[in-house]
């Protein structure tokens, strides 16, 4: 996986000139809803008046998104992945194991990527978030049982602090760059998609030669742990897919102004 991100965002650099929509404004997704309620209501005179005031404020601002053909079919091929796949497997795995097993295997997981959280709090200056990232690694790896329990937040009020390179960059300055939807991982923008390269290294869950210890070997070890992983995560709450799209009048650009304002705040915190 890690290779392939490069290669695969060389790809669709070049070849999003040509996608349909490419330099066709983009509205959000408040905007688009908006504008639907605003066109019921036009057959009202009165009211279309009183719309006609704010016209100006809902018309949609362009928005420079020339991948947004190649994002639309990569969320429509994420959507039907989702609810087709990913939905009925996570259902199956729910009904074998029960919540707390399930936690367990997320709490597991979390401890593993210390390293990337250690060091991106540690590039943003963040030396306390740092040393309490630290001390949470320690408490769960022994009284957590290898890091199954969280002991460090239910026992001495220790809160993770969830830094990635990405959030690293957009503390420096750099740009989100365009949009970029991922198979399967779904919504990324292009600063997002390169920063998975050096997180990846600091993984401990990989397949290329490494001098210290990790988790899996080889390609399909890592495939296997990575979609048992994505999976387990996914079955914590099945329905939260449905939650997000359920409002969405369309889904790629409201998902799209979801992760982009989410990125954009957990830089800013």
């Amino acid at each position: 996986m890690k290779m392939f991100y490069p290669f695969f965002l060389l790809f669709i650099l070049f070849s999003g000139c040509g996608l349909k929509n490419i330099n066709t404004p983009v509205a959000t997704a408040q905007q688009q809803e908006k504008s639907a309620i605003a066109d019921e209501q036009s057959g009202d005179d009165t009211e279309l008046d009183d719309f006609d005031e704010f016209r100006d404020e809902l018309e949609a601002e362009p928005l420079y998104d020339p991948l947004s053909g190649y994002n639309r079919i990569m969320t429509e091929f994420n959507d039907m992945f989702y609810i087709y796949l990913l939905t009925p497997v996570a259902k199956g795995y729910k009904t074998v194991l029960h919540v707390e097993i399930r936690k367990s295997v997320a709490n597991f997981f979390h401890n593993l990527y210390y390293p990337i959280r250690l060091v991106n709090n540690l590039l943003q200056g963040e030396f306390k978030d740092a040393s309490e990232e630290t001390g949470r690694f320690l408490i769960n790896t022994t009284i957590g049982v290898a890091g199954l329990f969280d002991p460090a937040q239910s026992e001495f009020g220790l809160k993770a602090h969830e830094e990635d390179f990405g959030q690293t960059l957009g503390f420096y300055g750099v740009g989100s760059g365009v949009h970029i939807v991922l198979p399967i991982l779904g919504p990324s923008n292009l600063r997002d998609a390169i920063s998975l390269i050096p997180d990846a290294y600091l993984s401990p869950i990989d397949y290329t030669s490494r001098d210290h210890f990790t988790l899996t070997d080889t390609k399909k070890e890592y495939a296997a742990v990575k979609s048992y992983e994505y999976i387990n995560e996914f079955s914590l709450d099945i329905q939260m897919y449905e939650k997000i799209k359920k409002d969405a009048v369309d889904l790629y650009p409201y998902l799209r102004d979801i992760y982009e304002q989410r990125r954009e705040k957990q830089i800013k915190e």
